[in-house]
């Protein structure tokens, strides 16, 4: 559904040329739902906007739904739905004179347009909000109906931009909800930019890591959390006992970071319940009693860390209504 190769993009700047894309390779097969993640400043938004012909690539070579970006951009935009962070929905419009609109924009009757509105309006929870504007929608009703209008030409593959920013949590369970249905049972392809680290890890089937304009790692939540970062364990023993203690974690396969910072000692190991085992037999032959024993399991904030050097927690954000 999308493949890029070499996808780079420069900015003159006064004080010079910016590299905000460095050589993209990606690939998203139909009907994945793939996350694209990265820090500010780490050239996701600048290769969103490419990929949706917004922005024109200075080197590299994409297909979008099947149509080469460069020498068909037009055919592009037929075959995508794109909802963009700000939202698209006029204020003083109706919802379903939005809608109607915009499948009217890519060519569909007015008939077409209104019975795939209806059908939008019932999958989005919009039934009957059809006459009412735009600017007396809730925060969650407006994102479902930036969604609808970005889906009411039928398209192959849509982009959504940040899709719950700004919703309170109630309202983005709810859009979720929407999202994975979209997917799961319509088989539409989506991908999607956010910030929020549990959206990700809830939606994704894969996710797409970017950091100074290059991709740095790629695969499902689960994967990329167990090869990154790794669970962390800790294992509380006596003072005394300390340094026997971490160098028999040093022996653990595949264990990395042994430290014993604050007392208990920790260190890293790709799957927690299978060092565990081997590490209670060897405290056990040493003569070492644990006072206590913890294995946590990574987050993508971890992985985030490891990979750029920076969190990606969420943002602190004003709530909006559902």
């Amino acid at each position: 559904m999308i493949e890029a190769r070499g996808l780079a993009r420069t900015f003159r700047t006064r004080g010079g040329t910016v590299e905000a894309v460095r050589g993209v390779d990606l690939d998203v097969r139909a009907g994945e739902l793939v996350g694209f993640l990265g820090p500010n400043g780490a050239g996701k938004t600048t290769t969103l906007r490419m990929l949706t012909t917004l922005l024109r690539p200075t080197a590299g070579s994409a297909t979008v739904a099947g149509v080469d970006l460069a020498s068909d951009p037009t055919g592009v935009r037929r075959r995508i739905g794109y909802v963009a962070q700000s939202g698209g929905g006029m204020p003083e419009a109706r919802v379903g004179e939005e809608v109607e609109l915009q499948g009217r924009l890519h060519g569909l009757s007015r008939a077409e347009a209104r019975s795939r509105g209806a059908l939008l309006a019932e999958r989005l929870d919009l039934a009957g909000l059809e006459r009412r504007p735009v600017k007396s929608l809730s925060g969650g009703q407006r994102r479902r109906l930036d969604i609808a209008m970005g889906l009411v030409h039928g398209p192959e593959l849509l982009f959504l931009d940040e899709p719950t920013a700004a919703l309170d949590p109630q309202s983005r369970a709810n859009l979720w909800e929407h999202i994975r249905t979209l997917h799961a049972v319509h088989g539409t392809t989506v991908f999607l930019t956010t910030h929020y680290l549990d959206e990700a890890d809830s939606l994704c089937d894969r996710l797409l890591v970017i950091d100074n304009g290059a991709i740095v790692a790629e695969g499902n939540p689960a994967t990329l959390k167990a090869e990154v970062s790794g669970d962390l364990v800790e294992v509380g023993v006596a003072a005394d006992d300390v340094a026997t203690t971490m160098a028999i974690a040093a022996r653990i396969p595949a264990a990395t970071d042994v430290a014993a910072p604050d007392g208990p000692v920790c260190f890293r190991v790709p799957r927690g319940d299978r060092a565990l085992p081997e590490l209670l037999r060897a405290l056990d032959a040493a003569g070492i009693a644990t006072t206590s024993l913890q294995v946590q399991r990574p987050t993508l904030d971890d992985v985030f860390l490891t990979l750029t050097g920076r969190s990606l927690r969420d943002a602190e954000e004003t709530p909006v209504a559902a």
